[in-house]
C-alpha cells in the first residue's frame, strides 16, 4: 500500500489519540509518558472496573449522553432488557423482521460497516474527489494497511465459520462493536471506532447484530493484524466498559439528530485533536482533522467560514450527490453511505448541527496547505485563521 493510504492510517490512528510508533523507550513521569520525544497523557477513567490501572493515551472524547429517562425512550429501545444487555457474557437477540429491516438500515447508512468491512476495486487514497468507491463482497474484510512493518487487518464479520464470523457469539459481538474487545479478547486497534459505536442504543446495537448474521457466508482468508511495539500495548487501554443499558433520546429532532452525528463519526472526524489526540477545546465540528497530505475534515459549524450557507434542501442533496454544487467532496467522507439516509434523518441531523456553536475556522482543501496557528495543523487557508 502507497504513501498516501499511510498517510491516511497515520492520521486515523492520531484521530483516535494514538501514536503509531515502531519501537523505542518508554519513560514515565508523574504525568506523562515519554516515547521518543512524543508525549501522551496520562489519564484516568472515571469508575474504572476494579484492578484497572491508569491509562497513558485518551481516544478522543465525545460528549456523553446523559441520563435518558424511559419517557424519552422508543418501545424498542426499552424491550431489549436487561437480560439482552447486561454483560455477563451470554446476550442473545432475538431474530425479528424489524431489527432485521433496521440493523439493515444502519449499517448501509449512519454506520457505515462496510466501508472498512468490504472490499474495494480502488482504495481511498485512489479516488478522484467526489467519486464513490465500488464495493464487493460486503462484510469480507480487507487488508486496510500493510507496509511490511505493521500490518492493520478488518476482520471478516460474515458467517463464514473458518474465516469470518459464523463462530462468534452475540455477546462476542456486541462487545466488538461498543466496547472494542475481540471475539478471543484482544483489543481492537481504535481504527475501529467503538468510542463513536457506544453511542449506539441497545435496541440499534441488536438491529445491527442481526442484520450482520443476516449476510451470506464469505470465505476470504487473510492474514492477522501486526500493530507494532510500543502501540499493540498502549491500545489496550483504549476499551472502555458499558455498566448500564444505552438509550436513544427520541424525545425531539434534535437530540434524534445529535444521536445521528455521534453514531456516524461527525463529531470526531470534524474536531481537530492535540498531539495527545485530545480534541482541541472549542473546536468541535469545526474541521481541520487530518485525513491525507492534502486532505482535512471540513467545518461543518453554522459559522460563515462552515456551512452557514446551507438550507436543509442542499444539506441532504450534498449528501446524495457527494457534490457541494460543482465542488466535489472528498474521501474518507462516507457520503456513499450517507445517502441512504431517509430524509427525516438527514433533516433531523441538519437541524442539530444548526445548534452546535458557530465557529470562524477557514478550511478549504482546494487551496495549497498553510500552517493554521487555530488547530496547529496544516490545511488549505490555515494561514488567514488567527490563533484561538
Amino acid at each position: 500500500m502507497k504513501s498516501g493510504m499511510g498517510t491516511l492510517i497515520s492520521s486515523l490512528i492520531c484521530g483516535a489519540g494514538l501514536v503509531a510508533m515502531t519501537g523505542g523507550a518508554i519513560a514515565q513521569g508523574n504525568d506523562q509518558v515519554t516515547i521518543e520525544g512524543t508525549w501522551l497523557s496520562k489519564v484516568t477513567t472515571s469508575n474504572p472496573p476494579p484492578g484497572v490501572p491508569p491509562v497513558f493515551l485518551s481516544l478522543s472524547s465525545h460528549t456523553r449522553s446523559g441520563e435518558v429517562s424511559e419517557a424519552n425512550t422508543t418501545s424498542a429501545d426499552r424491550s431489549v432488557g436487561l437480560g439482552e444487555w447486561t454483560r455477563t457474557g451470554n446476550r442473545q437477540f432475538e431474530r425479528t423482521p424489524e431489527r432485521l429491516a433496521r440493523g439493515k438500515y444502519l449499517v448501509n447508512g449512519p454506520a457505515a460497516c462496510f466501508d472498512c468491512h468490504s472490499q474495494v476495486e480502488k482504495e481511498l487514497d485512489k479516488l478522484a474527489p467526489g467519486e464513490a468507491p465500488k464495493f464487493h463482497d460486503l462484510g469480507s474484510g480487507r487488508v486496510f494497511f500493510d507496509d511490511g512493518k505493521a500490518r492493520l487487518v478488518v476482520p471478516n464479520i460474515t458467517p463464514d465459520v473458518e474465516t469470518g464470523a459464523g463462530t462468534w457469539t452475540d455477546d462476542q459481538f456486541a462487545r466488538a462493536i461498543r466496547e472494542g474487545i475481540g471475539h478471543d479478547g484482544r483489543t481492537l486497534f481504535p481504527l475501529m471506532p467503538y468510542d463513536d459505536f457506544r453511542n449506539l442504543s441497545d435496541e440499534d446495537l441488536a438491529s445491527i447484530i442481526v442484520y450482520i448474521r443476516s449476510l451470506p457466508p464469505i470465505r476470504h482468508e487473510m492474514a492477522k493484524s501486526k500493530i507494532p511495539f510500543p502501540l499493540s500495548r498502549l491500545i489496550n487501554a483504549a476499551p472502555q466498559p458499558l455498566y448500564k443499558p444505552v438509550a436513544r433520546n427520541t424525545s425531539d429532532k434534535l437530540s434524534r439528530g445529535e444521536y445521528l452525528s455521534k453514531i456516524g463519526h461527525c463529531i470526531n472526524c470534524h474536531t481537530p485533536k492535540d498531539k495527545s489526540g485530545k480534541p482541541l477545546p472549542g473546536m468541535q465540528f469545526a474541521g481541520g482533522e487530518q485525513f491525507g497530505p492534502d486532505v482535512v475534515s471540513a467545518n461543518i459549524t453554522p459559522d460563515p467560514s462552515g456551512i452557514s450557507y446551507y438550507d436543509e434542501q442542499l444539506f441532504i442533496k450534498v449528501m446524495r450527490t457527494g457534490h457541494v454544487g460543482a465542488r466535489p467532496l472528498h474521501s474518507p467522507m462516507p457520503w456513499w453511505f450517507f445517502k441512504n439516509m431517509n430524509d427525516d434523518d438527514l433533516k433531523e441531523l441538519f437541524a442539530y448541527l444548526r445548534t452546535v456553536k458557530p465557529i470562524h475556522h477557514r478550511v478549504d482543501n482546494s487551496e495549497t496547505a498553510t500552517q493554521c496557528k487555530q488547530c496547529n495543523g496544516k490545511h488549505g487557508d490555515g494561514e488567514q485563521n488567527g490563533s484561538l
